[in-house]
Formats: structure tokens, C-alpha cells, sequence
């Protein structure tokens, strides 16, 4: 089973945090959805990102925890 690639990075000059789950490469749209999130789209609309604007950090590093949750086919 192939790994999934998850990449998040934290701008603190920019305070914003993106999350990639797609290929960075085939981005095409940006849509902001409110609440200061923009999603970011393939040519076929299917979500490959996100941006949190306006994200603020309490105080520390940002800390990143994944559950990876296994379905069965029918």
C-alpha cells in the first residue's frame, strides 16, 4: 500500500498555515470558503490543500498530530 504525503507548513512572518495533501504542482484554483480559509483545487475541483489565514500560535512550536484511519471496501 503506498504512503500518502502530508506536508503542512507554518509561515509566523505571514501567519498562515497550509496543508497539502495533493501534489503542490497541480494546484489550478484558490477558493476562499470564509472563516479565513482558502482551498486550494485541481483542475478537476478536487481539493488538494488548505490555508489558514490569520493563524496565531498561542506560544511554543506548532505541534502536528495524524490519525490514520483505514476503511474497508465493499
Amino acid at each position: 500500500m503506498p504512503m500518502e504525503k502530508v506536508k503542512v507548513y507554518y509561515d509566523l512572518v505571514g501567519n498562515t498555515l497550509t496543508v497539502w495533501f495533493g501534489d503542490l504542482s497541480d494546484e489550478d484554483v484558490c477558493e476562499e470558503t470564509g472563516e479565513d480559509v482558502i482551498l486550494m483545487k485541481d483542475k478537476s475541483g478536487r481539493v488538494i490543500g488548505f490555508e489558514k489565514l490569520n493563524f496565531a500560535q498561542q506560544a511554543g512550536d506548532v505541534q502536528v498530530q495524524f490519525e490514520a484511519l483505514f476503511g474497508q471496501s465493499a
